[in-house]
């Protein structure tokens, strides 16, 4: 699987994390018997070690996992915590973040995490660290130094040259690291004599290292024209020339609190390079970040503002056109083409894969195939299909809901699927696209399904029908059944779904995002639930319409055709008036009469006709008018008007009349 789609997602919630345990770690400090600031800090670098393994990153992994057995003994009163504690933790975080970057800045997250990952070992199973001890620091060049090697520099100070210790610094975009090294020796070979390099010659060679590493040498120039020589070579991030003490290389020196001063001097000089390194590097990662997480809350704000927008957008359209100014209409014009790009942009921005919902599924469809026993394969297609975000955090649930009811009641058992002639393994599609202003999921299976006499009996005897309407009705209105509240088909309740038992809330969810949900199913073949969703909840292309003195707005993506025709036209089929609309017979409503509008003048000759559909449905809606077709913003009508029928909503004209949108969905039924 390619986890690089994943990659932004991880470093955001990575950041979040790393600073909620930053933040933590303050407050144990200040407060290190709160158990609940631990268990806080316990479940970030938990959830960072998930996503680490996952990502693999595999010394963020092992770490946090470290960090988390710590976390872990202090709830347990296994250790108290310390200053020590703290500190390492502190430590930990650092090395966390620095490999957090690291990926930000397309690397591979790698470490040398062994030492601190022993060192919160040994406080995990409360074993004493021996504290680091600056004179053994100072020492470490002593130690690597041989007798040969210390008598050359001894030497070389008595012949009046200067023995220096080079820190070197590659960038770390550097690719060939060898070839910097060598270029680096020559430019020191050029001015001095090099005695030892830490790591060895060889590793560096072989770019054994990560990317720094040290050299001893002897010469008779300044530190500042050794550091000038050796700055020339290109991927050079930093350069340290310090004098070398050799009387620190014994570690028996006399002077050995005038070392530790030195030792300390040098630190000191160190950290305030390092912080001014870091500082830079902060300044280099600022500028190397491309993405940025908005609050929802804040995308929601600017969506309010920017309907606003197109409200008083129309109602400069609705002016220009009352005054006929060519000037004014031009800019009327170039304001609506800078707002269509503008809600375009705005509307990207909202929008992410499906696939952050989908990815969740082969875990649970593995697991619960295993629970029943049953073989299962999932097969996903169209995760990169984007949604509002808004949408992409409530659809969620209810596809958890219809999947596991797919697998406990859709997929038979393997033997029964061999008696049926069917392969042992069943399948389970989940499906995304776009089309036109929705979006469709379909959740298939090949199982057995949908049982039609066993649907009607239980609607019959939980008093839903009764048997003269049950006989009237077809398979696709008997399926839509499941969706009654508290229906089920199924004769025990199990822990995983039951066929009807939840599917009324499936239905409300999907409802309250603008969406509709319908089933379809073959007996012996399988099911198909399928969930069609608006692209976006508040901006709508609408057909202005007149019936009677009122406007009202048809959304176009429910519209098929707008058409004149002659009332000579208008036939009748089971009492109900109809038309021939390309061969098809759909049913005619006279808008007027459905929603109660009062009658004005009529056209003796001709009908205005909206082709509506849904689905596979279409009816003809009589109207008095055309208007013309418009984007508006969709605005609720709140609770208490929230059931009107055949309307989904309101908006505000041009003029500042309101206007109610239709919801073609009920026309339809």
């Amino acid at each position: 699987m390619d986890m690089n789609q994943y990659l932004d997602v991880f470093v955001d919630e990575s950041r979040e994390h790393l600073q909620a345990i930053h933040e933590n770690m303050v407050r144990l400090e200040n407060d290190p018997a709160e158990i609940s600031i631990v268990n806080e800090i316990f479940r970030s670098a938990h959830t960072l070690k998930g996503m680490s393994a996952t990502m693999g990153f595999e010394d963020l992994a092992n770490l946090t996992h470290q960090m988390e057995n710590v976390l872990d003994a202090i709830r347990q009163d296994k250790i108290q915590v310390s200053d020590l504690t703290v500190d390492t933790l502190f430590e930990s975080v650092d090395l966390l973040e620095e490999m957090v970057e690291s990926i930000i800045s397309g690397g591979d997250g790698k470490r040398d995490v062994e030492g601190i990952v022993k060192k919160l070992s040994s406080i995990e199973k409360g074993e004493e660290i021996p504290e680091q001890q600056g004179s053994a620091s100072s020492n470490t060049l002593g130690d690597e130094l041989d007798e040969f090697q210390k008598s050359i520099l001894q030497q070389s100070v008595d012949q009046g040259l200067h023995p220096f210790t080079v820190d070197v610094q590659l960038e770390k975009t550097c690719m060939l690291k060898a070839a910097r090294v060598y270029m680096i020796f020559d430019a020191i070979g050029q001015l001095a004599e090099v005695i030892h390099s830490s790591p060895p010659v060889g590793d560096l060679e072989e770019e054994k290292f990560e990317d720094r590493f040290t050299v001893t040498l002897i010469s008779s120039q300044d530190p500042e024209e050794i550091k000038a020589k050796i700055s020339s070579v290109s991927e050079v991030d930093s350069v340290k020339v310090n004098p070398l003490d050799l009387s620190t290389l014994d570690g028996t020196s006399e002077n050995e609190s005038e070392a530790a001063a030195t030792v300390e001097a040098v630190k000191s000089a160190e950290t305030s390079e390092d912080k001014s390194t870091t500082s830079e590097d902060k300044k280099t990662k600022a500028t190397n970040n491309k993405t940025m997480r908005v609050n929802i809350n804040r995308l929601d704000v600017l969506m309010n503002l920017f309907e606003e927008l197109v409200i008083d957008r129309g109602r400069l359209e609705s002016i220009a056109k009352d005054l006929n100014h060519h000037h004014l209409t031009e800019t009327v014009e170039h304001m609506t083409r800078l707002t269509s790009d503008l809600q375009d942009a705005l509307l990207t921005m909202r929008m992410v894969p499906i696939d952050q919902v989908f990815n969740r599924f082969p875990r649970m469809i593995r697991s619960l195939s295993k629970e029943l026993g049953k073989k299962i394969d999932l097969v996903i297609t169209g995760g990169e299909t984007e949604l509002d975000r808004t949408v992409i955090d409530e659809i969620g649930d209810p596809l958890v809901h219809l999947l596991r009811n797919s697998v406990d009641h859709g997929i038979e058992l393997p033997e029964k699927r061999r008696n049926a002639g069917k392969q042992e393994e069943g399948t389970i599609a989940l499906t995304a696209y776009h089309s036109g202003n929705h979006i469709y999921i379909e959740i298939e299976d090949d199982g057995g399904g949908i049982n039609r006499e066993k649907v009607l009996q239980k609607a019959i005897e939980n008093n839903i029908l009764d048997e003269a309407t049950a006989q009237m009705m077809d398979d696709h209105e008997i399926y839509q059944l499941l969706f009654a509240s508290g229906f089920s088909t199924a004769d025990t309740v199990s822990d995983i779904s039951g066929r009807g038992v939840g599917l009324d809330v499936v239905k409300s969810k999907i409802e309250s995002l603008g969406g509709t949900i319908s089933v379809t199913s073959v007996p012996g073949k399988g099911s198909k639930f399928s969930i069609e969703l608006p692209l976006t909840l508040s901006i709508l292309s609408v057909m202005l319409i007149k019936a009677g003195a009122e406007i009202y707005a048809i959304p176009l993506s429910n519209i098929v055709e707008s058409i004149i025709i002659p009332k000579s036209a208008v036939m009748k089929a089971h009492h109900m008036p109809v038309i021939d609309f390309r061969g098809k017979v759909v049913p005619l409503v006279s808008l007027k009469d459905t929603l109660g509008v009062e009658a004005t003048e009529e056209d003796k000759e001709n009908h205005s006709i909206v082709v509506v559909r849904k689905g596979d449905s279409m009816t003809a809606l009589i109207v008095d008018d055309f208007i013309g077709q418009q984007e508006v913003v969709l605005k609720p009508l709140g609770d208490y008007l929230k059931n009107v029928f055949a309307i989904s909503g309101a908006t505000i004209l041009g003029d500042g009349k309101v206007s109610l949108i239709l919801d073609c969905n009920d026309l339809i039924k």
